[in-house]
């Protein structure tokens, strides 16, 4: 089952709990704090594997989490650091954000990695929070939660060459015909209802893939029949080859195919109207075919390159393969000129730039004060209210941060309920 776009859950590890913990050894009764730091939790990260050809893993697996760090323990001994959650992507998956739709990660080249939701930070044990006015710390710090986000993965096919073209018009038996590729073929519309990939060998040691995207149909760039779904795949690819019945089977008159392909895919994107792209004229094994070679040469800018071919009967065809791998050479040779000028990469690894911190600021929903900001709801997340010293602490940062000050100015008063992250609160003029 080939499926080029999902959407999921991720959640990196939490970080582990940090211990309290006092050195009690013979002749130490009443040894310092030891307690160790919990261990970081694990990110999740997605690589790219060249093998893969679809999303059809994420179909059924859509709530990704990392694991979490281990405790902490006594005589400071720290967590271990959870391993990272890695998943196979296929070359071409790109990964947006599902709530602002940015751009997270396009992930193109084998072994490329990219981490989506990074896991939380262990919490400190209490050895971390000695000081010459606190020697004996009773609280440390639970674990940080992990990254949460909801992604969309989209996939893009990676191919050198488009196979473009209304249905019916050849598309499938070409690739079949150049390629040891085996897609359906049958005399009715969409029967590809999939791109296909296949590795055309030109000569020794010479070949390139060639994608047959499933037919484009007017009104497609408005997501009208297979539409929006598979015009993405030819985004990538270098060159365009537009197959044209010739012997208008269906019909239809192949230069206007060809007139209303180009609008279908400059409407979808400018980028794609700009493509090199080459026509090719199928299906002159049919007398119908041959005789309408010379009205499409003369209907066709002097600019593109027209190819008469046969995918039945092979007729043509090494000319075309010869004519496309050239082009692509040059193209590459081009490309090559262009990254040459950009600094080089040193890796594969792509971290997704942290985000600005979200500043404190306070809501009122009608039923309580929600207290909104990153550092603030983290705190929250990793103080244990359970210890009385923890919650001290935690007030002592509140008022360090102004948040009485700022809760006041938006008129809460005695009484009120506050919201932070998962944590209720109710105001006093002494504090929380």
């Amino acid at each position: 089952m080939f499926i080029d776009r999902v959407k999921v859950y991720v959640k990196g590890g939490d970080g582990g709990n940090g211990v309290v913990s006092f050195l009690r050894e013979k002749y130490m009764p009443h040894g310092g704090p030891d307690g160790g730091d919990g261990g970081s939790g694990g990110s999740v990260v997605f690589v790219v594997d060249q093998g893969l050809r679809t999303l059809l893993d994420f179909k059924y697996r859509q709530h990704l989490k990392g694991p979490r760090g281990t405790h902490g323990q006594g005589k400071t001994r720290h967590g271990k650091k959870a391993k990272d959650l890695e998943l196979n992507v296929p070359p071409g998956t790109m990964v947006y954000r599902e709530d602002t739709g940015e751009l997270i990660a396009d992930l193109t080249e084998p072994g490329q990695r990219a981490v989506i939701a990074r896991g939380g930070r262990g919490g400190r044990g209490n050895t971390r929070f000695a000081t010459a006015s606190r020697k004996v710390p009773k609280f440390a710090e639970k674990g940080e939660p992990g990254e949460e986000l909801r992604v969309v993965l989209e996939l893009k096919l990676l191919a050198d060459v488009g196979l473009v073209g209304f249905p019916n018009a050849g598309k499938s038996t070409f690739l079949s015909r150049v390629s040891a590729a085996k897609p359906k073929i049958a005399a009715y519309p969409f029967t590809t209802i999939t791109p296909n990939l296949g590795e055309v060998q030109v000569s020794p040691g010479k070949s390139f893939v060639l994608a047959d995207i499933p037919g484009i149909i007017q009104g497609a760039h408005q997501g009208i029949g297979l539409g929006l779904r598979f015009l993405r795949h030819v985004e990538r690819t270098r060159l365009l080859l537009f197959i044209l019945d010739a012997a208008c089977t269906e019909g239809r008159d192949p230069l206007e195919d060809f007139q209303a392909l180009q609008k279908e895919l400059e409407l979808y994107s400018e980028e794609l109207s700009r493509k090199p792209r080459v026509v090719v004229a199928n299906k002159i094994d049919l007398p119908e075919g041959r005789s309408k070679l010379d009205d499409i040469k003369k209907g066709l800018p002097d600019s593109i390159r027209l190819f008469p071919v046969s995918a039945v009967t092979g007729e043509g065809i090494q000319q075309l393969l010869y004519f496309i791998s050239d082009e692509l050479d040059r193209l590459e040779e081009q490309e090559r000129e262009t990254i040459s000028e950009a600094p080089p990469e040193e890796d594969k690894k792509i971290y997704r730039p942290r985000e600005t911190p979200e500043p404190l600021t306070v809501v009122f929903d009608g039923e309580a004060y929600r207290v909104k900001g990153e550092r603030i709801e983290k705190l929250v997340h990793m103080t244990d209210f359970n210890n009385e010293e923890a919650v001290e602490r935690l007030q002592f940062i509140f008022h360090r941060m102004g948040l009485e000050d700022l809760l006041k100015k938006e008129g809460m008063k005695e009484g009120d309920l506050v919201r932070i992250g998962p944590m209720e609160f109710t105001f006093t003029e002494e504090g929380f």
